[in-house]
């Protein structure tokens, strides 16, 4: 269990990448007062919570009842993972989290907590495809020590992202942009290798070691 909890922890750290979310925040934050920073940090860790949280618990439910097995949906998902790995391998705005225009959008909003903060930075496709391939083998009726375990490593990410974005000021002088990207490219390389173990198990698993 302790194997798989590392595992997953640095899976889901890699999709969600809260250093990705240090020259956003900047962004959409500036000028803002540090009482305007706080909430929207907190806003956005908390509905991400919940998000995920939903999606773990049943998201496996979901597939079931729309007759999807969990073989495809490890091909699919290591299939999306895998191309935002590449997107963080070569530093490429990431069409699974946001457009251009929704960017633009996004600095008129008052709330950015929501959007684009939490969905789709947050708990975006990539973060919930992660979810349901982990959580979907793993019942909280028959096993709740297992599933609480995977799911503390969810809140671990989430920890994690609150503190980046509560002091992404700081963190951006230290480390800048170019420092982010340097960092994304490494984390990508790491989710690129991992998205192709989840679609040769979801192959082994619909035809057969």
């Amino acid at each position: 269990m302790l194997d798989q909890l590392i595992k997953f922890f640095v899976v889901f750290f890699v999709v969600v990448e809260p250093v990705s979310l240090l020259p956003l925040f900047v962004s959409l934050t500036e000028g803002a007062t540090e009482e305007y920073r706080r909430r929207m940090a907190r806003k956005a860790v908390l509905l991400s919570g919940a998000i995920l949280f939903v999606f773990a618990l049943f998201g496996a439910k979901f597939l079931e009842l729309m007759g999807i097995s969990l073989e495809a949906f490890r091909i699919f998902g290591g299939l999306l993972l895998f191309l935002i790995a590449l997107e963080m391998v070569f530093a490429r705005e990431s069409g699974t989290r946001s457009t251009s225009r929704e960017h633009a959008e996004n600095r008129q909003r008052a709330d950015i907590s929501v959007f684009p903060l939490a969905f789709p930075f947050i708990a975006g496709p990539g973060a919930l495809a992660t979810l349901l391939l982990w959580f979907g083998p793993v019942s909280i009726a028959a096993s709740p020590g297992h599933w609480a375990v995977l799911f503390s490593a969810v809140l671990a990410v989430l920890l994690i992202a609150w503190v980046f974005m509560r002091l992404a000021g700081r963190l951006m002088k230290v480390i800048g942009v170019t420092g982010a990207n340097v960092s994304s490219r490494l984390l990508g390389v790491v989710l690129g290798a991992l998205a192709v173990q989840f679609v040769i198990d979801g192959l082994k698993g619909s035809f057969g070691s």
